[in-house]
């Protein structure tokens, strides 16, 4: 029998996330491992009155193709993904942690392939910049994932499950409770431009004038919870510490510091994995510039999984993303990367244009 939370996930994520209507055309993409959500999903579109498609994976395919096919064999495997998500009106995707790729990330091949998968965002966020498409991205508790997250395995499938709202009477109304709560920050943000972040090894400033604060409610990631923009472009500077492990691809650096002059990383530093951050900060020139700056706002996650899917999320954090910006900020930004890194501000303060709106890991009265 399926759990009943995978249930009023596929709800949430077929009704509030996607808004699916009756006739839509819905691709499904996850791995085999999370078959129990991809048939609570599929009945809930059909409910609908939409058209579904599954396309379903299995975990491993896409190491054996970077181990052992050719270079041309890896830039077209996602060619079937960019002509699918031309005729379809809803993408939805589902990952399991199981599929986090080790191993082989580090070679010229699978630097490739994730040429191939910038290639492929930068078209679905294209469409959804100019609202053809409506895509979400969630992930399914695994045995793998609970164990990169230090919880045994029921223990994380109740940290995800209540990440997404999903033990409340109503998780629909929860998230629109939500959303509501994140507008005023958005609202508020949104009629400034000096951002500074004060906090241990942190003291950083970007402008945000003419940007647009997005409020992270649940339409692009589940569980969610942020509000993002993309700052201007030369205008980060300062040094930050990330509180928490960066991971990215499978990889994880610890204790990354960055300093920016003039919107670039001219000085990063590692504690543990110096090498791949480096390699990452020379993908292309977008990769030194910041894409993304943001704050976590969702207070129901509340520990560090080593998935920046929560890990991003979490309440009292803020993060930046150095590389691809997301077109419909305003982000200009260009890159085949976007890597999170996330930061504890629960002793920090920020302040826009000279006045403190946020302490202690929460955005004030005034502003709420």
């Amino acid at each position: 029998m399926a759990d009943p939370r995978l249930r009023r996930l596929a709800r949430v994520l077929v009704h509030h996330s996607l808004t699916t209507q009756n006739g839509d055309r819905v691709l499904i993409h996850a791995p085999a491992s999370a078959a129990p959500l991809v048939r609570e999903v599929y009945r809930e579109v059909i409910r609908a009155g939409a058209h579904p498609t599954v396309r379903a994976g299995l975990d491993g395919i896409e190491r054996i193709a970077v181990e052992e096919g050719t270079d041309e064999q890896v830039r077209r495997l996602t060619a079937l993904d960019q002509r699918e998500i031309e005729g379809v009106d809803v993408w939805l995707v589902i990952s399991a942690d199981a599929d986090v790729p080790t191993g082989a990330t580090a070679t010229a091949r699978a630097a490739i392939l994730r040429a191939a998968q910038a290639s492929l965002m930068r078209q679905c966020i294209a469409r959804i910049a100019k609202g053809e498409l409506r895509w979400c991205r969630t992930v399914v508790p695994t045995e793998s994932g609970a164990a990169r997250a230090g919880m045994p395995l029921d223990e994380y499938q109740d940290f995800v499950f209540r990440a997404g709202l999903l033990d409340r009477e109503d998780p629909i109304a929860a998230w629109k409770d939500l959303h509501d709560a994140q507008q005023r920050i958005v609202d508020f943000l949104g009629k400034h431009d000096t951002v500074h972040i004060v906090a241990p090894g942190v003291d950083l400033e970007y402008r945000v004038a003419g940007r647009t604060w997005i409020n992270g409610s649940g339409q692009y990631n589940f569980p969610d919870g942020e509000v993002f923009t993309g700052p201007i472009e030369d205008s980060v500077r300062g040094t930050i510490r990330f509180s928490y492990p960066a991971v990215y691809r499978g990889a994880r650096v610890d204790d990354v510091t960055l300093r920016f002059e003039n919107g670039r990383v001219v000085e990063a530093s590692a504690g543990a994995g110096m090498e791949f951050l480096q390699t990452m900060l020379d993908t292309d020139d977008g990769a030194r510039y910041v894409g993304e700056v943001a704050f976590g706002l969702n207070e129901a996650v509340d520990r560090f999984t080593a998935n920046t899917l929560f890990d991003e999320k979490i309440g009292g954090t803020m993060h930046l993303a150095v590389g691809q910006s997301y077109p419909h900020t305003g982000g200009t930004n260009r890159s085949e990367i976007h890597w999170d890194m996330v930061t504890d501000l629960r002793d920090g303060e920020v302040y826009v244009d000279g006045r403190l709106c946020y302490e202690k890991g929460r955005f004030l009265a005034t502003v709420m």
